[in-house]
Order: structure tokens, then sequence, then C-alpha cells
């Protein structure tokens, strides 16, 4: 992994640290209409499924994975871009 993301690059941060496979999807799937097509969301979890789930959901819905990286305090952070 490689540096920590600053912190205003995403629009919308869901903080899904502590919450099990599939609450990181689900809350993902209920609110990245909230940001403008363009615009990033960052889910921070602590779910290890979340590394294949996020990049899954993407594909299947149609938004753009842009990758892995950590949080300040070690927790990966996963950024999605909203297509549609």
């Amino acid at each position: 992994m490689s540096a920590p993301f600053p912190a205003s690059d995403a629009t919308l941060e869901l903080d899904c640290r502590g919450l099990r496979c599939p609450v990181p999807i689900i809350r993902l799937g209920k609110r990245y209409t909230e940001v403008a097509v363009g615009e990033l969301i960052a889910v921070v979890a602590t779910d290890v499924a979340a590394r294949v789930d996020i990049p899954a959901w993407c594909r299947m819905r149609g938004q753009e994975y842009v990758g892995e990286d950590v949080a300040a305090d070690g927790v990966p952070v996963y950024r999605v871009r909203r297509l549609s």
C-alpha cells in the first residue's frame, strides 16, 4: 500500500470500521447516490471481505473502483467513483 489518501479527496466518507459483511456494501449501495457523478466515495472498512466485495459491487453496479489505500489509523480505505 502507498501513502494515505488525503482526507479531502472524497466527497463522501463511509466509516464502516467494526462492521461485518455485508454492512459496508449495504451502506455503499444506499448512499452512493448522495454524491454527484464523477465524485469519489471513500469506504473505510475493517472487514476483510470489503477488499473483494467493493470492487465486485462496482463491476455489478457500473461504478469505478479507484483503488485501496490506508487511513491515518491504518484501516483500509476503498475508493469508488460514481459513474452513473
